[in-house]
């Protein structure tokens, strides 16, 4: 599986992770919406610590840099 997100996206990731779960405390665990919150957390911690998202791949996206191709 190659990586398709640069290091910046994936601090962003992680931030939006943190601000999800902080979201979810503060609306309580009773609620739907905090465990949508903690759902959209969980997902983008996955794919910031692996490197790969798949909508990324659906689309055609890739925030990684591609290493240049050698010239023949």
């Amino acid at each position: 599986m190659n990586t398709n997100t640069s290091n910046v996206d994936r601090v962003i990731r992680v931030v939006i992770a943190i601000a999800a779960v902080a979201g979810a405390i503060a609306l309580g665990f009773g609620s739907v919406w905090a465990w949508v919150l903690v759902v959209v957390a969980a997902i983008m911690l996955v794919t910031a610590a692996v490197g790969f998202c798949p909508l990324y791949r659906v689309f055609g996206v890739s925030t990684c840099r591609v290493p240049a191709q050698p010239r023949a």
